[in-house]
């Protein structure tokens, strides 16, 4: 069984319309939710980026059974460790148990902000085992007083803690990423269906954890229509991680991707409203042992359209392949 999810996309819509969604998704029967925490979009074309915690805090009073997560924090630059934990107790209590923290090495388009340079990917790894290993110790009540190799932390205790903290996800793209999960994470979070990468979660301590997946898909009656929009707002998906987590800027991301075409991106993204083609996207997924994919519909404006579709017909057709 792979239970579907719905992304609150926070680089293509407004604050009020993201908490909108989520609940429209909740009534339209998603199993849970994930939400990105960007600090910009990836192309201006996108055109949004609000505070996805202040978003989610409203979207736990809105909603009362879908699940939320950030899909991914980064809680090694804009944010110290000790600020997320604080913010992931809260949001677990308002959503009443509901909330997972996805937790990542971060991108240079959001993390730069801070001015704090942007290290090498084995830097980031070593701060972000530093920092979930301060933000677990936090969620047990503890006063923490650390001084590590990249954080201080004096003092520290939260005050409102849930009976039972966030669960903690990690986003994994090789071999380390996916030693610190398997070891440090309650679930896997990848954007690539590669068994590779899971079978590596496993061999560090991962069998038997939730593993989730993330696809984008443009759902539109006029196929060339959504294929348009796909290329205008979703072609950097393909460049990977490698090359996504180290550009600086949209227009850097504008740049990379002068040279896809709309078939590059629709020979990777369902495009229209033909259902079999969705169920097909998300086979891989599944048979590389994802137990959770959250589709990421690509466009702002074209949510409520897609979530009414999704009721109808996406969902049903999804349970009758994976469920």
């Amino acid at each position: 069984m792979v239970r579907i999810g719905y992304t609150m996309m926070t680089e293509q819509a407004g604050p009020r319309e993201l908490v909108d969604h989520v609940v429209r998704a909740e009534e339209a029967g998603f199993d849970f939710s994930v939400t990105s925490d960007h600090y910009f979009p990836w192309l201006r074309s996108q055109g949004h980026a609000p505070y996805a915690w202040s978003v989610l805090g409203a979207a736990a009073q809105a909603t009362s059974r879908i699940p939320l997560m950030t899909y991914v924090t980064c809680p090694t630059f804009r944010y110290h460790p000790a600020v997320v934990a604080q913010k992931a107790a809260t949001l677990q209590l308002l959503s009443e148990g509901r909330f997972r923290l996805g937790l990542g090495s971060g991108e240079n388009l959001n993390e730069h902000v801070v001015g704090g340079g942007w290290p090498a990917v084995d830097v980031r790894h070593e701060m972000l085992e530093e920092a979930v290993e301060i933000i677990r110790a936090l969620f047990e009540g503890k006063h923490v007083t650390r001084h590590g190799t990249h954080f201080d932390v004096e003092s520290a205790k939260l005050w409102d803690l849930p009976e039972q903290p966030p669960e903690i996800g990690i986003a994994v793209s090789g071999e380390q990423s996916c030693e610190l999960a398997g070891r440090l994470g309650d679930l896997v979070i990848a954007t690539e269906p590669k068994a590779d990468l899971l079978e590596a979660f496993d061999r560090h301590g991962g069998e038997g954890k939730a593993r989730v997946g993330q696809l984008p898909v443009c759902y539109d009656r006029d196929r060339e229509a959504a294929v348009e929009r796909a290329h205008a707002q979703f072609r950097w998906f393909g460049s990977g991680w490698k090359v996504n987590a180290e550009l600086p800027h949209p227009d850097s991301f504008e740049g990379a991707t002068q040279f896809v075409k709309p078939d590059d991106v629709s020979a990777a993204i369902p495009c229209g409203d033909d259902p079999e083609a969705f169920v097909e996207a998300v086979r891989p997924y599944a048979e590389a042992g994802f137990t959770e994919v959250a589709l990421v519909q690509i466009g702002g404006d074209s949510q409520p359209a897609y979530l009414d579709w999704s009721e109808k017909t996406l969902l049903p057709a999804l349970r009758d392949a994976f469920g």
